[in-house]
This record gives structure tokens, C-alpha cells and sequence, in this order.
């Protein structure tokens, strides 16, 4: 018996219709309303836990959420033109792993973009 992926991600909100609505028009993420499943891509996914003191993520959050895209570049040229703050770092990228970006959503969860090395 062995896991194949992961079959969701679940977290609470405080408008969960409206933060919904905000991943799947910015970020393509979730599925219309009255709908479920999101098929995504196959593809790698970094299954980690941190230290409960990291700074890796903001303190009081518990967890955050990288997603993996295909054209960092368009989908923050995207993001800024809607007024969603985008922050990237040089030191964030990485040859062998990839390019970063961070965001949060309406709600202030972060979230890390990862266009994987190709």
C-alpha cells in the first residue's frame, strides 16, 4: 500500500467562497463553484515539514503553500497588473531547482511560486 500524491489541501477562511474565487481567477487554482476537483498536472511536490521556529514562512502562520507554474515570469506580470504584490529574490532561485516568487492571498497566507527547472 503506498500514497500516490496528494488528494487535497484544506485550510480554513474567513470567506472561503470569496478566497476561492480569488485562487482560481489569479492563479488558476481549485475548481468553479459547485465543482471539486482540480485536475493538475503530474509533476514533483516537496513534501516537508519545517522547524516550528523557521523563518522560512511568516510565525503565525502554520503552513504555507508552494505552487508549481510553468512561466513564473507571466503569471507575475499577471498577478501586478490585478494589484497582487509580488516579491522575488535572487538568492530564492537556484540552477538546479529553479526560480521562486512569493505572494499572499486576500487572507494573508503566503505563497510560494516554483517554476521548476525544465
Amino acid at each position: 500500500m503506498a500514497v500516490t500524491g496528494i488528494g487535497g489541501f484544506f485550510f480554513r477562511a474567513k470567506d472561503p467562497k470569496a478566497l476561492g474565487a480569488w485562487y482560481l481567477e489569479h492563479l488558476g487554482v481549485g475548481a468553479p463553484e459547485g465543482q471539486f476537483v482540480w485536475d493538475q498536472q503530474a509533476g514533483p511536490t516537496v513534501f516537508a515539514p519545517f522547524k516550528a521556529d523557521t523563518d522560512y514562512f511568516p510565525a503565525e502562520k502554520q503552513f504555507m503553500i508552494n505552487l508549481r507554474v510553468d512561466d513564473l515570469d507571466t503569471l507575475l506580470a499577471s498577478l501586478r497588473v490585478a494589484g497582487v504584490e509580488a516579491i522575488t529574490k535572487a538568492e530564492w532561485d537556484s540552477p538546479e531547482v529553479g526560480r521562486f516568487a512569493r505572494i499572499q492571498d486576500p487572507e494573508g497566507n503566503q505563497i510560494e511560486l516554483w517554476e521548476p527547472v525544465k
